[in-house]
């Protein structure tokens, strides 16, 4: 798709940097007043289903609007997500009840499954591939400054305001960016060119909605075998029909061709596997810094910000490399520095400094910024134009699916080791919940001070088995990088 000559690029690309902060702002600042909104709406047994379902949809929907941005426009389908995402942030901050609150975050969620795909999309239809990459960084740099500011902002807004306004405030800011889009993004006249794949959504949606289950299920304290074979069994019934339908619709929501094309799979595999070290870095270096260290929950959010900054860096880099390098020898100096830099945690001692992790963190940041960016817009490029949007919300969809099955693995890896740990020191008498006031500065003074250096070892151990399996994960994406790729010449005009 050609955008109009007419489209204001600057007020463009600010436009979809406020959605996309609004996106990423929503899937963390929950955590913070969900004590808050527990106390109000009760529903405590059910609560995890507040974040769960907003990652379910969110997932579930990327694949369904990457198809449609190629089918009816970026403009109408990207204003018709965002709206879904108000409409659902409205209905959840007058939820009346948990069930309630729940059904709305299930609406917010599909309606933010449109926003980073198409805003990837519709960069990639206003700037070449060296600035491209440049202006990706930028709007993926939303993600890192959400995850330092939702925290405070979300304690900021209950504190003096209502639980509500954590959904509230939404609306109005992403008013602002849909009449953005609507007056200044313009495009030709694109009209659809096929039917709707419906049964490819159905059984797509029951494979990802499946595997997301099931981990979520095997997450659980008691896990329910049956309950899990029965789940896990349906999606990959799912996963062969979507196959089957895939290769006779005459319109598929996903090109099955695109997996003939072995640099495409190579780059989705390598983001995939970036993905899940992401989570265990932004996820358990602020629980170690809190927990091992002692530092308070607002200092210790800060140990991944350097990352966040060098990440547009690295999307700046990637710009200047693709001009000059092949994919797979980008994906070698990138991958092979996270590897390297990853695997330094699992010599990290438990009383690592802090100004440690601030170190690692430029060297994550730098990695993570052009893998990223990089296999989003080679995956753009080595497709059809009019395939633009299936390709970049594929890119997207193996990202977020990554994350999700992985913080779960991640738990279910911390929780064996915490149970490992309480095995082996019967006479310590702990329990799971004694570590949970352990990582929390405000609460571990209410332990005996004789426990902690044993409490810290147990917990280090998770760590480390955490570590190990994420950077195993990047080295596996490093040897499959090995195999032989097509040398593309990414075009920059």
């Amino acid at each position: 798709m050609n955008l109009n000559k007419k489209t204001n690029k600057g007020i463009v690309t600010f436009a979809l940097f406020i959605a996309t902060f609004l996106s990423a702002v929503e899937g963390t600042i929950v955590s913070t007043a969900m004590p808050t909104i527990v106390g109000d709406l009760k529903g405590i047994s059910i609560m995890n289903w507040v974040f769960s379902i907003y990652l379910l949809t969110t997932t579930l929907s990327t694949p369904v609007y990457g198809k449609l941005v190629d089918e009816i426009g970026r403009k109408p389908v990207f204003i018709a997500g965002l709206l879904i995402f108000l409409v659902g942030s409205m209905l959840s901050g007058l939820s009346a009840s948990m069930p309630q609150l729940i059904c709305w975050r299930a609406v917010q969620g599909i309606g933010a499954g449109a926003i980073l795909p198409i805003s990837n999309t519709i960069i990639a239809d206003i700037y070449p591939p060296d600035k491209r990459a440049q202006i990706m960084g930028l709007n993926n740099s939303a993600w890192g400054i959400a995850s330092v500011a939702a925290p405070l902002l979300g304690g900021l807004i209950v504190d003096h305001l209502n639980w509500k306004w954590i959904f509230f405030i939404n609306v109005p800011i992403g008013l602002i960016s849909i009449l953005l889009i609507w007056f200044n993004l313009k495009e030709n006249k694109h009209y659809a060119h096929g039917k709707l794949d419906v049964w490819g959504i159905v059984w797509l949606s029951l494979t990802i909605g499946g595997i997301l289950y099931g981990v979520e299920i095997l997450n659980q304290d008691h896990i329910d075998v049956t309950a899990a074979i029965i789940v896990f069994a349906a999606a990959i019934i799912g996963l062969l029909l979507f196959i089957r339908q895939e290769k006779r619709a005459s319109d598929p929501i996903i090109l099955l061709d695109l997996f003939k094309n072995r640099t495409f799979v190579i780059q989705n595999f390598a983001v995939s596997m970036m993905s899940i070290f992401l989570i265990a870095f932004d996820v358990y270096v602020p629980s170690w810094t809190q927990g091992l260290l002692g530092l308070p929950a607002t200092i210790a959010g800060f140990a991944t910000t350097p990352s966040s900054i060098l990440w547009i860096f690295g999307s700046f880099l990637a710009g200047i490399l693709l001009s000059k390098m092949t994919p797979r020898n980008i994906l070698m100096l990138s991958m092979g520095l996270l590897v390297v830099s990853g695997s330094v945690f699992m010599f990290l001692p438990a009383d690592t400094p802090f100004y440690a992790f601030l170190l690692i963190g430029i060297f994550m940041g730098t990695g993570f910024g052009i893998t990223v960016t990089s296999s989003t817009i080679i995956s753009q490029s080595i497709v059809d134009p009019k395939d633009v949007g299936m390709a970049t919300s594929f890119n997207t969809l193996v990202r977020t699916l990554s994350q999700s099955i992985s913080i779960s693995a991640f738990g279910i890896v911390m929780n064996h080791s915490l149970m490992h740990g309480i095995n082996a020191h019967p006479e310590a008498h702990l329990t799971v919940n004694m570590f949970n006031k352990m990582i929390n500065p405000h609460t571990v003074d209410q332990l005996p001070d004789k426990l902690i250096p044993l409490m810290h070892s147990i917990y280090h151990n998770g760590l480390h088995n955490i570590f190990t399996i994420a950077v195993g994960c990047m080295a596996l994406a490093f040897i499959f990088n090995l195999l032989k790729q097509k040398d593309y010449q990414i075009d920059n005009q």
